[in-house]
């Protein structure tokens, strides 16, 4: 049995652009080693959509994954061309997302595309950490942005921050967020830094160059974020991500199309290192971008796939609709799943770490802290 009922007759689009603007210290990757393939890249893409056999009308486009304002005006205008003209049926009010480097917005870089989301990687306004994190920006860019994406006419503007650097003090984590609420975007995401096998950044952790900073430290900035965001009107609607209310009790500006993820809604990737999900399959395409570019060349789809049996269907719905401030909606899925996972949600309920109200299992305040610690036991493994 599928362990939910929900249909979703509309899906999103994330195409992945694996461009950075400079050296990141975080993923490693270098501009010139893939600019020159831009083209190419654009027209594989292209190529990859029409090649696809699931044509869904699109609610939601996202082109995210690395530096998509790399790409030049020529480029985006074909790849819309291509969804809007050629492939798809998009709604009339889709949310349409572009992830841009401060440092690339310039006034009318969005004229004549359908882009009406921008979300910006701030990460810090200490200038000093941006050169850590060897970042092309500065902190004043950052403000410039946002002015321009005003005087252009974007009102969505979606800021993404960091948390956890080496010797970050939390009166210092205090002022980034004061500096972001100062410019007024309608979401923030915040992460904190990770240290992830394979990366500069892990080499210097390892090599005694850097120093994580305490996990006490770390849960209190976690916490002061919650405090001054909620405070200053905004919702926290998912872990890591919060929407400007606006006087709402529901926010206007959550991202539709990262909340497709969390509630089990289909999505198309396109590009090298992108995944889909969609008809109880999820599939994915190899990171190397040439690898990628020469198999759709040849008219092949370079993906691997694997078929998604209820359990798992069940554990992905752990782990994402979880992560929401609705938690999991236990009306959708059956009723041998519903009683499994009342059956393991029985401590942590007791313990107030989750709360079961309207029909919904969700997190507590308390609970998000140990937020993986819970999903693993509650999945069905």
């Amino acid at each position: 049995m599928i362990p939910t009922t929900v249909n979703h007759p509309d899906a999103g689009l994330y195409i992945h652009i694996p461009f950075c603007a400079s050296r990141c210290i975080y993923c490693g990757f270098y501009s010139t080693t893939f600019l020159p393939l831009r083209h190419q890249y654009t027209d594989a893409l292209c190529q990859e959509m029409e090649l696809l056999p699931y044509k869904p009308r699109l609610a939601t486009i996202y082109l995210g994954g690395g530096t998509p304002s790399q790409l030049s005006h020529e480029d985006l205008t074909q790849l819309f061309d291509h969804i809007y003209n050629k492939v798809y049926e998009v709604n009339a009010d889709a949310e349409v997302t572009m992830e841009c480097n401060p440092d690339d917005i310039h006034h009318g870089m969005f004229s004549h595309l359908p882009v009406n989301r921008v979300s910006m990687g701030a990460q810090t306004f200490s200038d000093e950490r941006l050169r850590f994190l060897h970042r092309r920006h500065n902190a004043k860019e950052v403000e410039q942005a946002v002015d321009c994406l005003r005087q252009d006419g974007i009102t969505n503007i979606s800021l993404d921050l960091m948390f956890g650097f080496p010797e970050e003090t939390l009166s210092e984590w205090k002022s980034d967020v004061e500096h972001a609420l100062s410019l007024q975007p309608e979401h923030i995401s915040a992460y904190g830094l990770m240290y992830e096998e394979g990366t500069a950044l892990y080499s210097m952790l390892q090599s005694g160059k850097v120093n994580q900073i305490d996990e006490e430290l770390s849960l209190k900035m976690y916490d002061t974020l919650i405090d001054m965001l909620t405070a200053a009107g905004y919702e926290h609607y998912e872990i890591s991500n919060f929407a400007r209310k606006d006087g709402q009790q529901r926010s206007p500006w959550r991202s539709r199309h990262n909340s497709s993820y969390w509630h089990d809604t289909p999505y198309i990737g396109l590009g090298a290192g992108a995944h889909s999900y969609y008809q109880r399959t999820r599939h994915w395409n190899p990171d190397n971008i040439k690898q990628y570019i020469d198999s759709i060349s040849t008219g092949r789809l370079p993906y691997e796939e694997e078929k998604i049996d209820d359990n798992t269907h069940y554990d992905d719905i752990v782990t994402t609709a979880l992560r929401t401030s609705e938690g999991i909606d236990l009306r959708c899925l059956t009723p041998p799943y519903r009683e499994y996972l009342i059956s393991c949600a029985k401590d942590y309920l007791r313990r107030g770490m989750l709360i079961e109200e309207d029909g919904h299992i969700r997190l507590t305040r308390q609970g998000i802290n140990i937020s993986n610690i819970i999903m693993s036991d509650l999945m069905h493994v």
